[in-house]
């Protein structure tokens, strides 16, 4: 014990100031490139997602399937839809609800009943390879792919993983 270094108090304070420095620069890169968070500003997903909630999503997967939820960017504002139907389906929406491939949509949790917009999208729609067909569960007060049409899938930020409410 004798030959043990000892180093000066300015020196430990500077190795564990590099140290902490070290894992916050980890813990930036690992939010800032495979997760994300968003502040959820409009009523699309009530009442799952309530106004000031705060949405972590995965960014590294973009394999969806219908039911998955997913960040993306509309004008400039990140907001959030259900996938509803994947590259190659085929959606129409007419008096009796939502059709996927020619089948209706049995859909809990969904706020009013879907129907079509003014000055959206026509239906039938095939949606393109590699977009997916969004849906805000509130279908009355969302911003989604009825309006702006298909969403390719590398315009999407990822998929939603928790939701945390203050």
């Amino acid at each position: 014990m004798a030959n043990a270094k000892r180093y000066s108090l300015a020196y430990e304070l500077l190795m564990l100031s590099a140290q902490v420095a070290a894992i916050a620069l980890g813990a930036i890169l690992v939010f800032s490139l495979v997760f994300g968070f968003m502040r959820v500003t409009d009523p699309s997903m009530e009442p799952r997602f309530q106004d000031g909630d705060l949405v972590l999503f995965f960014r590294l997967d973009k394999n969806y399937s219908a039911r998955d939820v997913v960040v993306y960017e509309y004008k400039g504002l990140l907001t959030s839809g259900r996938v509803i139907a994947a590259g190659g389906d085929t959606v129409n929406i007419d008096s009796e609800g939502l059709l996927v491939n020619g089948a209706y949509q049995q859909e809990q949790g969904i706020i009013d009943e879907t129907t079509q917009v003014t000055g959206g999208v026509t239906f039938p729609l095939t949606v393109p390879e590699d977009a997916v067909f969004l849906l805000g569960d509130n279908r009355d007060e969302a911003v989604d792919s009825r309006i702006v049409g298909c969403v390719p899938v590398d315009h999407t930020l990822g998929q939603v993983i928790g939701l945390f409410r203050p």
